[in-house]
């Protein structure tokens, strides 16, 4: 008797004849304005404020003269808090240039966590909006900044504080700049991405020039991108989605960046990509959705789109083929990947089958390698099995900024990245994401942590005990649920209640749209929180079931 074949293992490495681009930012940024200085760049569509390539490299050296000029040195922290705009772009850019740390930071924050990445990633220098839409960030920059150490400075946009950091720069010495990015390598750190912590408080995650400038480009390739595309990029830059997948994919092609608007807004989205003939659209598939939805959709012309990206949360089939079929992106991808890894570790093909397309997230990207293990023995799985889903390669980040022992809890010795997600491989690499290992919820592309809610909730006079999970959405994908028990005499508890209690204290997207008190959470015999049942008796005690029949990529 023969023995039977082993089975082929869930692991695939994304060969390509392509090579990863060995430069830093600044210097790809440079070569692209040295072949199409006088193609259009950028676009600010709120304002009608237009570049070229060679525009834009003179503004975007004199905010890193200026930087210079206000005394920042390489590895210096330089903080940015604003919505998507012009000098957002700017700011990557020119602290690309001079090796400062670009940390973003979320527009939806408060004072709570704004504080803590001050603090925590040692800011000297803030680049910051005045306000957007109800946030003071000015007020609350002064509510925090006793309390900041190492923050030096803030230069609020559209003041005359920028106004004179980048005419300092202006007078600036063009010889300084090009030392300083001489003598950069693409392996420093440049950039550092706040996650959602499960320990309460945010992770950065930091990111070099060949992480971010790489995942890019390849992203960029993915779409079939070059000097001629106009990408519509609705999506936050302070997340990868935006100013790794959006701008550092449009600058390593030539492409031009277009920004819809400050915030996503629907209207304005499709406004844009007519007017400006944009090729591609990025979104979340909430974004798709509401786009959808319009009431005047109809009465856009789209027909210059060819190609997109939607990913940041499990994209809806339907969704997807209506994306292809009303909105004529018929070239559009999905990609998956997490901020750890630069994000995107898988995308769909352009030449992919449509059902491939629509309902799994691709395969492993061009020098990543991707594989599936039993979260239990780390060993890889047969494909066709579903367990953890592993990335390596150039993406994967340096680490979590000051915190070697949360790194080495995500990254293992042979520095596979642990995404805490649960996929299944099929035959021919294809890759579907089934769940998560870790209880991580991802509402509209926003990932929340439960624990940094539930340790937030603690802190309400009227709550014993409380348990967050995530339940189904059909607009959000998933959102926030509340399990709560109450202290002995105290009076009844509403959503309404909990969602006044934590404005302003927490961002919007991290504050549970339900609550449910309850005498008691279902357990395990060895006394660990059931959150999977309490996910399925939500969807009933919600009447979310219709929401629970959608089908994911």
């Amino acid at each position: 008797m023969s023995p039977t074949a082993p089975s082929v293992p869930s692991y695939a490495s994304g060969v390509s004849d392509v090579p990863l681009l060995g430069d830093t930012i600044g210097d790809n940024f440079d070569r692209t304005v040295a072949a199409h200085g006088d193609g259009e760049a950028m676009v600010e569509a709120a304002t009608g404020r237009r570049w070229t390539y060679r525009q834009l490299r003179d503004d975007v050296d004199a905010v890193a003269l200026g930087l210079v000029a206000a005394g920042v040195e390489k590895g210096d922290r330089v903080g940015i808090w604003a919505p998507n705009q012009a000098e957002w772009t700017l700011t990557q850019y020119a602290t690309a240039k001079i090796g400062a740390i670009l940390v973003n930071i979320n527009p939806a924050y408060r004072t709570h966590e704004l504080e803590y990445v001050l603090k925590q990633a040692g800011i000297s220098l803030l680049v910051a909006a005045p306000s957007f839409k109800t946030s003071d960030y000015a007020g609350m920059i002064e509510q925090v900044r006793g309390n900041c150490a190492a923050l030096r400075r803030v230069v609020l946009i559209g003041t005359p504080d920028w106004d004179a950091l980048v005419e300092s720069g202006r007078g600036g010495d063009a010889a300084e700049l090009a030392r300083r990015q001489g003598e950069l390598s693409p392996d420093d750190p440049i950039n550092i991405q706040y996650t959602s912590g499960t320990t309460g408080f945010p992770k950065g995650a930091t990111l070099s020039h060949h992480n971010i400038l790489n995942n890019g480009y390849f992203v960029g390739r993915g779409c079939g991108y070059t000097h001629e595309d106009r990408v519509c990029i609705p999506v936050p830059f302070y997340h990868c989605f935006g100013m790794v997948m959006g701008n550092l994919a449009c600058t390593s092609h030539g492409a031009t960046m277009v920004i819809p608007a400050q915030g996503f807004d629907p209207k304005a989205t499709l406004a844009t990509v007519a007017a400006e003939r944009c090729t591609s659209l990025y979104g979340v598939p909430t974004m798709f959705i509401a786009e959808l939805n319009d009431p005047d959709f109809e009465s856009y012309d789209l027909s210059s789109l060819r190609t997109g990206i939607m990913a940041g949360s499990p994209c809806p089939v339907e969704v997807m083929k209506q994306v292809v079929e009303r909105m004529g992106m018929t070239e559009v991808t999905i990609c998956y990947g997490m901020t750890e890894t630069s994000p995107v570790s898988t995308q769909t093909g352009a030449d992919d089958e449509l059902e491939r397309r629509v309902s799994t997230v691709g395969r492993v990207h061009p020098h990543v390698e991707s594989k599936i293990v039993d979260p239990a023995t780390g060993l890889t799985l047969p494909r066709g099995e579903p367990g953890e889903l592993c990335t390596r390669g150039y993406s994967v980040m340096l680490g979590y900024w000051d915190e070697p022992e949360k790194t080495a809890e995500a990254i293992d010795r042979a520095r596979w990245m642990h995404t805490g997600d649960l996929g299944v491989m099929d035959a021919d690499g294809y890759i579907n994401i089934t769940g998560r290992i870790k209880d991580m919820v991802i509402r509209g592309g926003e990932n929340v942590y439960p624990r940094e809610i539930e340790e937030f909730l603690y802190t309400h006079p009227d709550i014993l005990d409380a348990q967050v999970i995530g339940v189904p959405d059909v607009k959000y994908g998933e959102e926030l649920c509340a399990w709560v028990t109450l202290r002995p005499g105290a009076p009844e508890l509403t959503a309404e209640a909990v969602r006044e209690f934590a404005t302003g204290k927490l961002a919007h997207y991290k504050i549970p749209r339900y609550v449910l008190v309850v005498d008691e959470f279902p357990m395990t015999v060895t006394g660990k929180v059931r959150k999977v049942e309490m996910r399925e008796k939500s969807v009933d005690l919600l009447d979310l079931r219709e929401a629970a029949r959608v089908r994911n990529a």
